[in-house]
Formats: C-alpha cells, structure tokens, sequence
C-alpha cells in the first residue's frame, strides 16, 4: 500500500523516472483532473450573456487544458502516486 503522506512520495525529481511511464501518468492525472473540472462547473454557460453553443462546444477543451496545465505545474501528486504504485508492481514480478 501506498503512504500518500510520506514526504518521499512527492518528489518532483523527474530526471531519475521512466520518461514513458512518467508520462502515463500524468496523462492518468490529466484525465482525472479534467473530469473533476468540468464536475465542478468549469465553462458551464452562465444564466445571462451566455456564450451559447460555441461556448458549450469549447468548455471541455477548456478543462482539458486547466488540467494538463495543472498536472505540468506539480498537479495534485496524483501522477507521482500512480507511477510509484507502477513501478512498484513491476518489481514485484
């Protein structure tokens, strides 16, 4: 099992990781971050002066990017659990 609070847990040293495995999961985090977005209301059309349907049709791409722009500035520390949990499993094989 995973310590999310181990201070070790949240590095931010990405010289030492497997690029792809690394970048898996920021896409993992990504995603998350981009459903919890938009969950939350982000680019919901407001009730006057609306951007009609241009603005529904973008508001997703909007939260896609909040989130990839999230996850590139540190994220929440959800990649760095994911790629631990991974590795981690593949030394266990």
């Amino acid at each position: 099992m995973i310590d999310p609070t181990a201070p070790a847990a949240f590095s931010r040293d990405t010289t030492t990781k497997d690029p792809e495995l690394w970048a898996a999961a920021q896409a993992l985090e990504t995603s998350f971050l981009t459903t919890m977005l938009q969950s939350a209301g982000l680019g919901e059309a407001r009730e006057a002066f609306g951007g009609g349907v241009g603005e529904a049709q973008f508001a997703g791409m909007l939260a896609a990017e909040q989130a990839r722009a999230m996850t590139a500035s540190g994220g929440i520390g959800l990649a760095e659990s994911i790629y631990t949990a991974l590795t981690r499993s593949g030394e266990a094989e």
